[in-house]
């Protein structure tokens, strides 16, 4: 089975005080987004970005990520995610399923991330990791939801068609919190950076 990671990469950080939240130097001085690709790829080495700032399209393009700059109008997540999934489907051979990430989550571990893309290889139409039974992400979809996620807009991402089909979700149990460890200001980020 073919499946595609998309790294939604195309916010504004407008709550974050200390610059562009994805560009921000983690532990080991990498940006944040170049942490959650990293590890994005080293579970699907099919990897998508969308991406906003120029500057970050180049980073994560030197991190082995195909990009895309999306318009004005799709900077918001359903949108920039709607972009990226008409982006993979115009492909010459399309992905049986997708799995969406998000770049502000850079302590998902890869084997979280494989075992999500395990989980839709086996037919599964939505899965997702779930640490002490809390649903969190990525989440993986397959190719039947395609036209349901291209048709988005807005900013709750993918909760609509997620909603809608909440008895195809198939939950994979995995001992790992960075599956619900997302960040908007900087306060946040500095409660989930280890101790120095």
């Amino acid at each position: 089975m073919k499946i595609t990671a998309i790294l939604l990469a195309a916010g504004h950080s407008r709550r974050f005080t200390h610059g562009n939240k994805l560009l921000y130097p983690l532990q080991g001085g990498e940006a944040t987004a170049v942490v959650a690709a990293r590890h994005l790829l080293a579970a699907l080495p099919d990897c998508l970005a969308v991406v906003r700032a120029p500057a970050l399209a180049q980073i994560l393009a030197d991190c082995g990520l195909e990009t895309l700059s999306c318009k004005p109008h799709e900077q918001v997540m359903a949108d920039s995610l709607a972009a990226a999934v008409r982006h993979v489907v115009s492909r010459q051979r399309p992905p049986d399923a997708i799995v969406v990430a998000l770049a502000d989550m850079p302590f998902i571990r890869p084997d979280t991330i494989a075992a999500v893309a395990a989980q839709l290889a086996t037919g599964a139409r939505i899965a997702a990791p779930a640490y002490q039974g809390v649903r969190g992400h990525p989440v993986g979809f397959s190719h039947q939801l395609f036209a349901q996620l291209a048709a988005l807009s807005g900013d709750e991402g993918a909760r609509s068609v997620l909603q809608r089909h909440a008895q195809d979700i198939e939950l994979v149990a995995c001992d790992d919190p960075g599956i619900l460890q997302d960040f908007d200001t900087w306060e946040e980020l500095q409660r989930l950076l280890p101790a120095p």
